[in-house]
């Protein structure tokens, strides 16, 4: 379904017995009861510092030459970009532009931009990451991380088409190839879709101010990380462009690791609005939608809750926007007690790679049509 205008769904009010209620009073507590902040700590800032070396430092060798005396370190270079970049969207950027790295919104705007360097749009992505998808999570023409334009099925309420089939074979490559399309066309194409919604409006940008303002952080993207390497590495170009996309499969396919599985489950509820009165309403309340729609998976992994910006707690991420994900860890037994309390699902898958098979099961059948509607 193509959204010709936004639609706002409206969720149901309260829910459960008030849920929410609860869970923000017990963890507004945890954070008063032990004296800390919800922002970023120590941790999270040498953390930031890590991902952003493991960005850098190799792109700085790259062009003083010093990774020119062998291809395969060479491409390795390239390869430690692209984990590089992943974190760097997952543990820095993430929270900065949800405003919970930092209490000053200045210092999160500010390290929101990061992902101007490293081929993004900021404005787009809060459209359509924090507007988008952490209000209508799963739900069909409003949620456009489920959107592929039908080169996949994520939703059991998407059209059906008989290529869908393979798609748990084929996926793979796409997610290869998410942040190669970010980085070309995908803003281009979302500044002209969300001026159509009035999107852009509300984030006080005229479509000509998004195009002229994406365009010159391409020209400045594609300057320095192919044109710069092209005059100082020392490698041959088609070298280069090997490790450029090199770079961007490794980051495409970490990153929709991290995420499909939070959403793209059998678990997930993938309810859709009810028609009623000219307006469309969620049976739900939004919390309870969240939950629904939303699985953790490897909690006791510390390594992956690490790099992946402790998006493995992504339950937590979405009822709690605001809190930067170095507490993450801390807050899910509240809120696991917290939902279960109420009578409510916690999905959790136990290892990262239980939670990839699920996903890729999900995947199988969708593609067949097995999964049913909700």
């Amino acid at each position: 379904m193509k959204i010709e205008k936004l639609d706002i769904v409206r969720f149901a009010a309260g829910g459960q017995d008030g849920f929410y209620d609860t869970v923000k009073a017990r963890i507004r507590s945890y954070f008063e009861h032990n004296k800390i902040s919800t922002y970023a700590n120590v941790h999270m800032w040498v953390k930031t510092a890590v991902m952003l070396l493991l960005y850098f430092a190799p792109y700085v060798i790259m062009v003083t030459r010093l990774g020119a005396w062998n291809l395969w370190f060479f491409l390795s270079l390239w390869l430690l970009m692209g984990f590089g970049m992943s974190g760097i969207g997952t543990s820095i950027m993430h929270d900065a532009s949800h405003g919970s790295y930092a209490a000053d919104g200045r210092i999160n705007k500010l390290i929101s931009y990061i992902l101007e360097i490293i081929g993004g749009y900021t404005a787009n992505w809060k459209i359509q990451h924090n507007i988008l998808h952490h209000t209508y999570t799963n739900i069909s023409g409003l949620d456009e991380d489920i959107d592929t334009m039908g080169l996949l099925r994520l939703s059991p309420n998407q059209p059906l088409r008989w290529y869908h089939r393979y798609q748990h074979l084929y996926a793979w490559f796409f997610y290869m190839i998410m942040t190669l399309y970010w980085m070309t066309a995908k803003d281009f194409v979302q500044a002209i879709r969300y001026n159509k919604l009035g999107l852009l409006t509300k984030a006080h940008l005229s479509l000509k101010q998004a195009l002229c303002w994406i365009a010159l952080y391409k020209a400045f993207y594609y300057g320095y990380i192919i044109v710069l390497p092209l005059l100082f590495s020392g490698m041959p170009w088609y070298f280069i462009i090997a490790g450029f996309l090199v770079m961007h499969f490794t980051a495409g396919l970490v990153l929709s690791c991290i995420f499909q599985p939070a959403h793209i489950m059998e678990t997930s509820g993938f309810a859709t609005p009810l028609e009623g009165e000219g307006k469309k309403k969620m049976e739900n309340s939004w919390a309870i939608h969240e939950i629904a729609n939303t699985t953790n998976f490897a909690p006791r992994n510390r390594f992956l809750s690490w790099f992946a910006g402790g998006l493995n707690f992504q339950i937590e991420h979405h009822l709690f926007t605001n809190i930067c994900h170095i507490h993450y860890r801390k807050l899910a037994p509240i809120v696991k007690m917290t939902i279960r309390e109420f009578g409510l699902p916690y999905h959790e898958q136990r290892t990262f790679y239980t939670a990839l098979w699920a996903h890729a099961g999900m995947l199988k059948k969708l593609g067949r049509g097995s999964a049913q509607r909700r």
